[in-house]
């Protein structure tokens, strides 16, 4: 019987182990992470391009915004127990990396045809929508 509760104690503990040392969602990270390199690239480029830079910053930031509703969901519904170490010090990264691309945009000259402060916009919507990821995570 104590040999059994042993066995049975160790396995229990193997099971956290692996779980805990299992990435939180690593393909939804990696998809965050990429969108967010996109939209790095998409910001830094010259922005005469006949308003479709800002379109393509509109719609990474859209996705970046699913990807993070999609995580929270995952948590909430799926996973929740499976993935019990969240991702904060990521979801910090990718505010802090948003925050940093709003202060570029805000320093850039003004005169974008408007297209910068759409981009500004965007990317507040971005912070508002990885705070709530952040928010659903705890």
């Amino acid at each position: 019987m104590k040999h059994t509760m042993i066995l049975s104690m160790l396995a229990i503990l193997l099971v956290v182990v692996s779980v805990s040392a299992r990435p939180d969602q690593p393909n939804m990270q990696s998809a965050r992470t990429n969108l967010q390199n996109a939209k790095a690239n998409l910001i830094a480029a010259s922005p005469n391009k006949g308003g479709h830079r800002a379109k393509a910053i509109n719609l990474v930031n859209e996705a970046i915004a699913e990807v993070n509703r999609g995580i929270a969901f995952d948590r909430r519904h799926n996973h929740a127990i499976l993935n019990a170490l969240p991702d904060q010090p990521h979801m910090q990264a990718a505010l802090e990396f948003l925050r940093n691309a709003k202060s570029d945009l805000e320093r850039a000259t003004s005169d974008k045809g408007g297209h910068r402060v759409n981009a500004i916009k965007l990317v507040d919507q971005a912070i508002d929508e990885t705070k709530k990821g952040i928010e659903a995570g705890e």
